[in-house]
Protein backbone atom coordinates (compact mmCIF):
# COMPACT_ATOMS: atom_id res chain seq x y z
CA UNK A 1 0.00 0.00 0.00
CA UNK A 2 1.61 3.35 -1.10
CA UNK A 3 0.59 6.50 1.62
CA UNK A 4 -0.01 9.99 0.00
CA UNK A 5 -0.57 13.06 1.56
CA UNK A 6 -3.78 15.57 0.26
CA UNK A 7 -3.36 18.68 0.75
CA UNK A 8 -6.56 21.40 -0.02
CA UNK A 9 -7.24 24.83 -0.43
CA UNK A 10 -8.72 25.21 2.86
CA UNK A 11 -5.61 25.10 4.46
CA UNK A 12 -4.42 28.39 3.55
CA UNK A 13 -1.18 27.92 2.43
CA UNK A 14 1.03 29.83 0.23
CA UNK A 15 2.64 28.98 -2.83
CA UNK A 16 5.88 28.77 -0.78
CA UNK A 17 3.91 26.75 1.39
CA UNK A 18 3.03 24.27 -1.16
CA UNK A 19 6.48 23.34 -2.27
CA UNK A 20 7.81 23.44 1.21
CA UNK A 21 5.79 20.70 2.41
CA UNK A 22 6.08 18.94 -0.71
CA UNK A 23 9.63 18.20 -0.19
CA UNK A 24 8.47 17.76 3.57
CA UNK A 25 6.54 15.26 2.65
CA UNK A 26 9.02 13.52 0.14
CA UNK A 27 11.70 13.61 3.52
CA UNK A 28 9.28 12.24 5.35
CA UNK A 29 8.33 9.31 3.37
CA UNK A 30 5.14 9.78 1.83
CA UNK A 31 5.20 8.30 -1.84
CA UNK A 32 2.43 10.73 -3.02
CA UNK A 33 0.97 13.95 -2.65
CA UNK A 34 -2.97 14.36 -3.70
CA UNK A 35 -4.63 17.26 -4.19
CA UNK A 36 -8.86 17.76 -4.77
CA UNK A 37 -10.15 20.56 -7.57
CA UNK A 38 -12.36 23.47 -7.18
CA UNK A 39 -13.64 26.36 -9.16
CA UNK A 40 -10.62 27.98 -7.94
CA UNK A 41 -6.59 27.02 -8.00
CA UNK A 42 -6.03 25.02 -10.97
CA UNK A 43 -4.92 21.62 -9.69
CA UNK A 44 -2.73 20.57 -12.65
CA UNK A 45 -0.41 23.41 -11.88
CA UNK A 46 -0.74 22.79 -8.17
CA UNK A 47 0.17 19.00 -8.69
CA UNK A 48 3.12 20.14 -11.09
CA UNK A 49 4.64 22.85 -8.63
CA UNK A 50 4.45 19.79 -5.99
CA UNK A 51 6.25 17.06 -8.17
CA UNK A 52 8.94 19.53 -8.96
CA UNK A 53 9.40 20.65 -5.20
CA UNK A 54 9.78 17.54 -4.41
CA UNK A 55 12.68 16.27 -6.86
CA UNK A 56 15.02 18.82 -4.11
CA UNK A 57 14.39 15.22 -1.99
CA UNK A 58 13.51 12.81 -4.46
CA UNK A 59 14.88 12.86 -8.14
CA UNK A 60 12.12 11.49 -9.53
CA UNK A 61 9.56 13.23 -7.52
CA UNK A 62 6.34 12.45 -5.42
CA UNK A 63 3.48 10.75 -7.15
CA UNK A 64 0.95 13.09 -7.83
CA UNK A 65 -2.99 12.57 -8.06
CA UNK A 66 -6.24 14.74 -8.50
CA UNK A 67 -8.86 13.34 -6.57
CA UNK A 68 -11.00 14.78 -8.15
CA UNK A 69 -11.64 17.04 -10.78
CA UNK A 70 -15.23 17.90 -11.45
CA UNK A 71 -16.10 17.07 -14.45
CA UNK A 72 -18.31 19.95 -15.64
CA UNK A 73 -15.33 22.20 -15.51
CA UNK A 74 -13.84 20.75 -18.35
CA UNK A 75 -14.82 19.21 -22.13
CA UNK A 76 -12.85 15.95 -22.41
CA UNK A 77 -9.92 17.39 -24.54
CA UNK A 78 -9.53 19.80 -21.59
CA UNK A 79 -8.89 17.01 -19.37
CA UNK A 80 -6.71 15.21 -21.65
CA UNK A 81 -4.57 17.65 -22.49
CA UNK A 82 -4.23 18.80 -19.50
CA UNK A 83 -4.22 15.72 -17.81
CA UNK A 84 -1.84 13.93 -20.67
CA UNK A 85 0.81 16.87 -20.46
CA UNK A 86 1.41 16.63 -16.76
CA UNK A 87 1.74 12.93 -17.24
CA UNK A 88 4.57 13.11 -19.35
CA UNK A 89 6.21 15.83 -17.70
CA UNK A 90 6.60 13.53 -14.70
CA UNK A 91 7.50 10.84 -16.45
CA UNK A 92 3.84 8.65 -15.81
CA UNK A 93 3.63 9.96 -11.96
CA UNK A 94 0.32 11.77 -12.16
CA UNK A 95 -3.01 10.08 -11.72
CA UNK A 96 -6.13 12.07 -13.02
CA UNK A 97 -9.17 11.65 -11.04
CA UNK A 98 -12.72 12.67 -12.42
CA UNK A 99 -15.65 12.68 -10.49
CA UNK A 100 -19.56 14.28 -10.87
CA UNK A 101 -19.23 16.82 -8.54
CA UNK A 102 -22.68 18.65 -8.55
CA UNK A 103 -24.05 17.62 -12.00
CA UNK A 104 -26.96 15.63 -9.96
CA UNK A 105 -28.44 19.33 -8.99
CA UNK A 106 -30.09 21.11 -12.18
CA UNK A 107 -29.00 24.40 -10.79
CA UNK A 108 -25.53 23.39 -11.46
CA UNK A 109 -25.85 21.65 -14.63
CA UNK A 110 -27.98 24.79 -16.04
CA UNK A 111 -24.93 26.94 -14.81
CA UNK A 112 -22.35 25.12 -16.19
CA UNK A 113 -24.17 24.00 -19.59
CA UNK A 114 -24.61 20.18 -18.88
CA UNK A 115 -27.48 18.71 -21.09
CA UNK A 116 -27.45 15.18 -19.35
CA UNK A 117 -29.20 14.98 -16.60
CA UNK A 118 -27.94 11.20 -15.69
CA UNK A 119 -24.88 11.50 -13.74
CA UNK A 120 -24.02 7.68 -14.10
CA UNK A 121 -23.89 8.12 -18.29
CA UNK A 122 -22.11 11.31 -17.98
CA UNK A 123 -19.11 9.76 -16.12
CA UNK A 124 -19.40 6.79 -18.28
CA UNK A 125 -18.82 8.81 -21.65
CA UNK A 126 -15.89 11.19 -19.46
CA UNK A 127 -14.73 7.80 -18.95
CA UNK A 128 -14.96 6.46 -22.57
CA UNK A 129 -13.47 9.55 -24.06
CA UNK A 130 -10.83 10.68 -22.08
CA UNK A 131 -8.96 7.18 -21.62
CA UNK A 132 -9.01 6.93 -25.15
CA UNK A 133 -7.47 10.01 -25.99
CA UNK A 134 -4.82 9.56 -23.56
CA UNK A 135 -4.77 5.74 -24.94
CA UNK A 136 -3.44 7.40 -28.45
CA UNK A 137 -6.85 6.75 -29.67
CA UNK A 138 -8.74 8.36 -32.33
CA UNK A 139 -11.71 8.35 -30.35
CA UNK A 140 -15.04 7.69 -31.99
CA UNK A 141 -18.02 7.36 -29.43
CA UNK A 142 -21.93 8.20 -29.54
CA UNK A 143 -22.74 8.42 -25.56
CA UNK A 144 -25.90 9.77 -23.92
CA UNK A 145 -24.38 12.93 -23.12
CA UNK A 146 -21.22 13.27 -25.16
CA UNK A 147 -19.85 12.44 -28.52
CA UNK A 148 -16.59 12.78 -29.98
CA UNK A 149 -15.73 11.82 -33.76
CA UNK A 150 -12.23 11.60 -35.31
CA UNK A 151 -10.69 13.05 -32.04
CA UNK A 152 -7.24 12.80 -31.55
CA UNK A 153 -4.97 13.97 -28.88
CA UNK A 154 -1.46 15.59 -30.36
CA UNK A 155 1.02 14.41 -27.81
CA UNK A 156 3.04 11.40 -29.29
CA UNK A 157 4.29 9.01 -28.02
CA UNK A 158 0.72 9.01 -26.03
CA UNK A 159 0.87 9.64 -21.94
CA UNK A 160 -1.26 6.74 -21.04
CA UNK A 161 -2.44 9.08 -18.19
CA UNK A 162 -4.53 6.85 -15.65
CA UNK A 163 -8.02 7.99 -15.13
CA UNK A 164 -9.55 7.13 -11.51
CA UNK A 165 -13.11 7.59 -11.29
CA UNK A 166 -14.93 9.33 -7.67
CA UNK A 167 -17.28 7.10 -6.94
CA UNK A 168 -19.23 6.38 -3.41
CA UNK A 169 -22.44 4.67 -4.76
CA UNK A 170 -23.04 0.73 -6.11
CA UNK A 171 -23.91 1.72 -9.36
CA UNK A 172 -20.71 4.39 -9.93
CA UNK A 173 -18.78 1.83 -8.21
CA UNK A 174 -19.39 -0.49 -10.44
CA UNK A 175 -18.69 1.56 -13.54
CA UNK A 176 -15.74 2.11 -12.29
CA UNK A 177 -14.56 -1.57 -12.00
CA UNK A 178 -15.62 -1.93 -15.73
CA UNK A 179 -13.86 0.95 -16.80
CA UNK A 180 -11.81 3.12 -14.89
CA UNK A 181 -7.77 2.94 -14.18
CA UNK A 182 -8.80 3.01 -10.42
CA UNK A 183 -11.68 4.27 -7.77
CA UNK A 184 -11.17 6.88 -5.80
CA UNK A 185 -12.85 6.47 -2.55
CA UNK A 186 -13.95 9.38 0.09
CA UNK A 187 -15.30 9.32 3.95
CA UNK A 188 -15.51 5.60 4.38
CA UNK A 189 -15.31 3.32 7.15
CA UNK A 190 -13.31 0.40 7.11
CA UNK A 191 -16.50 -2.30 6.40
CA UNK A 192 -17.47 0.69 3.44
CA UNK A 193 -13.59 0.26 1.98
CA UNK A 194 -14.52 -3.75 1.71
CA UNK A 195 -17.76 -3.37 0.47
CA UNK A 196 -16.38 -1.19 -2.24
CA UNK A 197 -13.61 -3.66 -3.24
CA UNK A 198 -16.10 -6.28 -3.52
CA UNK A 199 -18.66 -4.53 -6.12
CA UNK A 200 -15.20 -3.00 -7.91
CA UNK A 201 -14.19 -6.53 -8.34
CA UNK A 202 -17.27 -8.04 -9.55
CA UNK A 203 -17.74 -5.50 -12.33
CA UNK A 204 -14.26 -5.78 -13.06
CA UNK A 205 -14.63 -9.38 -13.88
CA UNK A 206 -18.10 -8.95 -15.13
CA UNK A 207 -15.87 -6.83 -17.96
CA UNK A 208 -13.52 -9.60 -18.27
CA UNK A 209 -10.22 -7.62 -15.84
CA UNK A 210 -8.49 -9.83 -13.09
CA UNK A 211 -10.30 -9.09 -9.77
CA UNK A 212 -8.07 -6.50 -7.88
CA UNK A 213 -7.04 -5.04 -10.87
CA UNK A 214 -8.23 -1.81 -10.01
CA UNK A 215 -6.55 -0.05 -7.67
CA UNK A 216 -8.58 1.65 -4.46
CA UNK A 217 -7.14 5.06 -3.25
CA UNK A 218 -9.40 7.06 -0.59
CA UNK A 219 -8.87 10.23 1.75
CA UNK A 220 -9.00 9.96 5.20
CA UNK A 221 -8.93 13.22 7.18
CA UNK A 222 -6.90 13.58 10.00
CA UNK A 223 -6.87 16.33 12.47
CA UNK A 224 -4.44 15.95 15.16
CA UNK A 225 -3.44 18.50 18.40
CA UNK A 226 -2.65 18.10 22.03
CA UNK A 227 -6.08 20.03 22.48
CA UNK A 228 -8.17 16.64 22.04
CA UNK A 229 -11.15 19.15 21.91
CA UNK A 230 -9.45 21.74 19.24
CA UNK A 231 -8.68 18.61 17.42
CA UNK A 232 -12.21 17.39 17.15
CA UNK A 233 -13.65 20.33 16.22
CA UNK A 234 -11.67 20.65 12.95
CA UNK A 235 -12.08 17.14 12.02
CA UNK A 236 -16.09 17.77 12.66
CA UNK A 237 -16.32 20.75 10.91
CA UNK A 238 -14.72 18.99 7.96
CA UNK A 239 -17.15 15.89 8.07
CA UNK A 240 -20.63 17.43 8.97
CA UNK A 241 -21.38 19.16 6.27
CA UNK A 242 -20.72 16.47 3.96
CA UNK A 243 -22.76 13.87 6.06
CA UNK A 244 -25.54 15.73 6.31
CA UNK A 245 -25.48 17.06 2.75
CA UNK A 246 -27.27 20.37 2.06
CA UNK A 247 -29.98 22.60 3.97
CA UNK A 248 -33.65 23.00 2.74
CA UNK A 249 -33.56 20.36 0.03
CA UNK A 250 -34.67 16.78 0.50
CA UNK A 251 -34.70 15.86 -3.11
CA UNK A 252 -30.51 17.20 -3.00
CA UNK A 253 -29.87 15.07 -0.28
CA UNK A 254 -30.93 12.04 -1.86
CA UNK A 255 -27.39 12.60 -3.51
CA UNK A 256 -23.91 13.18 -3.64
CA UNK A 257 -22.75 12.15 0.28
CA UNK A 258 -25.69 12.38 2.29
CA UNK A 259 -26.77 8.27 1.10
CA UNK A 260 -23.26 7.22 1.23
CA UNK A 261 -23.27 8.40 5.09
CA UNK A 262 -26.78 6.64 5.24
CA UNK A 263 -25.74 3.62 3.64
CA UNK A 264 -22.60 3.45 6.52
CA UNK A 265 -25.24 3.32 9.30
CA UNK A 266 -25.54 6.94 9.86
CA UNK A 267 -29.21 7.42 9.13
CA UNK A 268 -30.41 8.20 12.35
CA UNK A 269 -27.93 9.84 13.64
CA UNK A 270 -28.10 12.23 10.40
CA UNK A 271 -31.77 12.55 10.72
CA UNK A 272 -31.57 14.16 14.38
CA UNK A 273 -28.79 16.21 13.33
CA UNK A 274 -31.67 17.23 10.29
CA UNK A 275 -34.15 18.17 13.14
CA UNK A 276 -31.57 19.97 14.88
CA UNK A 277 -30.90 22.10 11.87
CA UNK A 278 -34.13 22.67 10.66
CA UNK A 279 -34.38 24.10 14.73
CA UNK A 280 -31.98 26.99 13.85
CA UNK A 281 -28.72 25.03 15.46
CA UNK A 282 -25.50 26.61 14.25
CA UNK A 283 -22.63 24.82 12.59
CA UNK A 284 -21.22 24.72 15.73
CA UNK A 285 -23.81 23.04 17.89
CA UNK A 286 -23.93 20.35 14.96
CA UNK A 287 -20.64 19.65 15.46
CA UNK A 288 -20.95 19.16 19.20
CA UNK A 289 -24.11 16.87 19.01
CA UNK A 290 -22.25 14.88 16.12
CA UNK A 291 -20.80 11.55 17.86
CA UNK A 292 -17.22 10.20 17.99
CA UNK A 293 -18.58 7.14 16.20
CA UNK A 294 -19.49 9.11 13.04
CA UNK A 295 -16.52 11.13 13.11
CA UNK A 296 -13.77 8.29 13.94
CA UNK A 297 -15.56 5.98 11.81
CA UNK A 298 -14.35 8.09 8.83
CA UNK A 299 -11.59 9.52 9.64
CA UNK A 300 -9.02 10.44 13.11
CA UNK A 301 -9.01 13.33 15.48
CA UNK A 302 -6.74 13.46 18.63
CA UNK A 303 -3.22 13.84 20.07
CA UNK A 304 -0.37 12.79 17.59
CA UNK A 305 0.47 9.61 18.80
CA UNK A 306 -2.83 8.36 17.95
CA UNK A 307 -3.26 9.19 14.62
CA UNK A 308 -0.90 6.41 12.66
CA UNK A 309 -2.18 3.42 14.59
CA UNK A 310 -6.10 4.62 13.76
CA UNK A 311 -5.69 6.05 9.83
CA UNK A 312 -3.56 2.11 9.26
CA UNK A 313 -7.06 0.54 10.44
CA UNK A 314 -9.08 2.76 8.60
CA UNK A 315 -6.86 1.76 5.60
CA UNK A 316 -7.19 -1.94 5.28
CA UNK A 317 -7.97 -3.19 1.93
CA UNK A 318 -6.78 0.26 0.29
CA UNK A 319 -4.05 0.36 -2.67
CA UNK A 320 -3.33 4.31 -1.95
CA UNK A 321 -4.23 5.98 1.50
CA UNK A 322 -3.95 9.02 1.52
CA UNK A 323 -3.52 11.32 4.76
CA UNK A 324 -6.05 14.19 3.94
CA UNK A 325 -4.71 16.89 5.96
CA UNK A 326 -7.18 18.37 8.79
CA UNK A 327 -5.31 21.59 10.55
CA UNK A 328 -7.10 22.46 14.03
CA UNK A 329 -5.32 25.53 13.49
CA UNK A 330 -4.57 28.14 10.82
CA UNK A 331 -0.98 28.04 9.74
CA UNK A 332 1.61 25.49 8.49
CA UNK A 333 2.80 24.36 11.46
CA UNK A 334 -0.53 22.32 12.03
CA UNK A 335 -0.90 20.38 8.61
CA UNK A 336 3.35 19.76 9.69
CA UNK A 337 1.58 18.10 12.61
CA UNK A 338 -0.74 15.56 11.07
CA UNK A 339 2.22 14.88 8.40
CA UNK A 340 4.29 13.78 10.93
CA UNK A 341 1.56 12.38 13.16
CA UNK A 342 1.14 9.80 10.19
CA UNK A 343 4.00 9.99 8.73
CA UNK A 344 5.78 6.54 7.07
CA UNK A 345 9.14 7.40 8.07
CA UNK A 346 7.94 8.36 11.73
CA UNK A 347 10.00 6.92 14.48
Amino acid sequence: MDIGVGLDFTLGLTFEDQRTLAREAAELGYDQAWTPEGSGLDSFQVCAMRWNASREVNSDGLKTGISVSPVAYRTPMGFAMSAGTLGAMTGGRFVLGIGSGQIYRADFRSAMGVRSSSTLATMRDYLAIVRGLLAGETVEYEGASLSAHGLKLGIDPPPRTPVYLGALGPKMLALAGEAADGVCLNWCTADQVAEARRTVDTAAEAAGRAAESVPLSEYIRVCVDDDVAAARRGLARATIGYAMGPAGSARDRRFGYRPHFERMGFADELAELDRLREGGASMDDLCDTASDELLLGVGYFGTPDGAAEHFRGLAQGLDVAIVRVVAARRGIDSVRAVMRACAPNRE
